[in-house]
């Protein structure tokens, strides 16, 4: 699965993406819902839990915390924007 991060999420976590392996699903260990994976980035990357509001896409598309997700999906993290 890669992970698209943008603005603070770039910062925080220190890339433009990151991946989770393919063998954490054959495993059982890699999260299978947007809210699983809001957990696991949040256990690994204590400062996102400090966004305001951090949006997840999912194939494009804005995806709540129940969407399931797989290996083949492509994920942004999309932080809150401000702007004037």
């Amino acid at each position: 699965m890669n992970i698209l991060l943008f603005g603070v999420t770039k910062d925080i976590i220190g890339s433009p993406s990151l991946s989770i392996p393919s063998t954490a699903f054959s495993r059982n260990d890699a999260p299978k819902t947007v809210g699983e994976l809001r957990e696991f980035l949040e256990k690994a990357y204590p400062e996102l839990q400090n966004l305001a509001s951090l949006a997840v896409a999912v194939n494009n598309s804005y995806a709540e915390d129940e969407k399931e997700i797989n290996s083949f999906d492509e994920i942004a993290l999309i932080p809150p924007v401000s702007g004037g």
